[in-house]
């Protein structure tokens, strides 16, 4: 059985629809799934957001230094970070980027957004060949777009509805065209840009692939590679049947290799392990695949 094969049914096995791309960073080889099918980046838009805040504090057109007032109640919410938070907050715009990747809090990533623009955050990736990728909406016109899809008056009456088919099925969030997207192929290659010091400048790119390492969720990509002398730096993105990652897996021998694995699943539950596990799953056996062909 081939890799690719395999991989299909490994998706299919845990009951989702995917789409993946590996690439060897300092090679040419590649695993290539739907890899050019436009995906719903949910969260990893905010690898896309980052890229642009680093490249506008290299121009001096943001202080990374510089300190942000979030207001209670005039933020964004969301479940973790200064979302979830009671009061007041105020803090720079590194440690803003830090709360956007580590623990994806929507709170901080809409204001760095509200701080670089969009048009700063597309210029970013379109200067990388990114042709697909495209960030058009905060994680606030997200959930508001879903709010008003569903015909409900907040987000708090939208949350039981979320396993809804029928109600899914309204939601343009859900649908790469009218939404933050990208497909697995440019996300591996934004990755590879950012490890080999491409993206930006060589301080720049460090930075924040020591972001994306400091992320918490262990249950998608990193559940692929549990060794402790491999690492695993990434950025999940979660809305209603997706379950996405895109990140770097790095081997003691200097192995680097890039991965990006969307999932849409058949089940709208919103806890299913067999979804995030297939992340891993598949990623190893892409890695896996590229390692086998290194001389």
């Amino acid at each position: 059985m081939t890799v690719i094969a395999e991989v299909a049914e490994r998706f299919a096995d845990a009951g989702v629809t995917g789409w993946l791309h590996a690439r060897e960073i300092d090679g040419p080889g590649e695993v290539a799934v739907s890899a050019d099918t436009p995906v719903v980046l949910a969260s990893v838009f905010k690898l896309s957001l980052l890229l642009a805040v680093f490249r506008a504090a290299e121009t001096g057109e943001v202080d990374l230094e510089g300190r942000v007032t979030l207001e209670a109640g005039a933020r964004s919410g969301g479940p973790t970070g200064i979302g979830a938070m009671f009061d007041q907050v105020s803090m720079s715009v590194r440690d803003l980027a830090l709360l956007a990747m580590t623990v994806s809090d929507n709170a901080a990533a809409d204001a760095l957004v509200d701080l670089v623009g969009f048009s700063a955050i597309n210029r970013a990736t379109a200067s990388l060949g990114l042709s697909t990728t495209c960030v058009v909406q905060r994680s606030r016109e997200q959930t508001a777009s879903m709010v008003r899809d569903a015909g409900v008056a907040d987000a708090a009456s939208l949350a039981p509805l979320l396993t809804d088919r029928r109600v899914l099925r309204t939601l343009s969030a859900l649908r790469p065209e009218h939404t933050n997207r990208s497909t697995p192929r440019e996300m591996t290659a934004l990755l590879a840009a950012l490890w080999r010091d491409e993206a930006a400048s060589p301080e720049s790119c460090a930075a924040m692939r020591r972001l994306l390492g400091l992320q918490v969720w262990p249950h998608r990509l990193a559940s692929g590679f549990p060794f402790d002398d491999v690492r695993v730096a990434g950025k999940t993105g979660t809305l209603p049947t997706l379950r996405n990652e895109v990140g770097v897996v790095e081997y003691p021998d200097g192995g680097r290799y890039a991965v990006a694995v969307f999932t849409a699943s058949v089940r709208t539950s919103l806890t299913l392990p067999a979804a995030d596990a297939v992340i891993g799953t598949t990623a190893r056996l892409a890695v896996d695949h590229l390692r086998a062909r290194t001389p």
